[in-house]
């Protein structure tokens, strides 16, 4: 049974930072990209970033360039997203989810496997 489980999700005001965690079990995460999604309310789950298998290659979403940062760790099935000077606009429930192939993908329908979500809150 393929699980992702998302932590680190809080409340922050403007300028602040968090860190979430996803981990996965019941996969060869090795060899799975990853990415993260965002949903705000009345909003559609909006693409944040990728990561290829090994981590040596990201894509992230012009929203959060140069303020968030992701990485895995394949010996602790673990991908991980640093957000920095968070921005009110970036309230969501943040969700990992698994790739459905190698190729990068910014739509949820390439990722077959989602965590429950975490609720990130920045207060202005």
């Amino acid at each position: 049974q393929v699980q992702l489980v998302e932590s680190g999700g809080g409340l922050v005001q403007a300028g602040g930072s968090l860190r979430l965690s996803c981990a996965a079990s019941g996969i060869t995460f090795s060899s799975k990209a990853m990415g993260w999604f965002r949903q705000a309310p009345g909003k559609e789950r909006a693409f944040v970033v990728y990561i290829n298998p090994t981590g040596s290659s990201t894509y992230y979403a012009d929203s959060v360039k140069g303020r968030f940062t992701i990485s895995r760790d394949n010996a602790k099935n673990t991908v991980n997203l640093q957000m920095n000077s968070l921005k009110p606009e970036d309230t969501a429930v943040y969700y990992c989810a698994a790739d459905r192939d190698l190729v990068l993908s910014t739509t949820p329908r390439g990722y077959d496997y989602w965590g429950q979500g975490t609720q990130v809150t920045v207060s202005s």
